[in-house]
């Protein structure tokens, strides 16, 4: 189960990593627009979400960390579900 939830943390952290490549290729200007892409950075960087409404930079590093730990947070919830629904039947 430790790999799993790792792996659930190294695929947070390549999200994030993805789109801070996709936000540096593009120019500020439209990725403060209220795009279909915007909406999908904040459903899978939820730490970009917090910096936009409570109106605090995020930096680069500190994405990647908090995407991270959220997607292992997640990663914990679903395994140990996972686990119980399997166990269960």
């Amino acid at each position: 189960m430790k790999y799993r939830i790792a792996a659930w943390a190294f695929v947070g952290l390549a999200i994030a990593g993805c789109w801070a490549l996709y936000a540096s290729a593009n120019a500020p200007a439209t990725m403060m627009s209220r795009e279909p892409v915007l909406t999908l950075i904040e459903f899978t960087c939820p730490v970009v979400l917090v910096g936009f409404y409570f109106h605090f930079g995020v930096s680069f590093y500190l994405t990647l960390v908090a995407n991270a730990v959220t997607y292992a947070l997640l990663g914990l919830i679903v395994e140990t579900l996972r686990r119980r629904l399997r166990h269960a039947q």
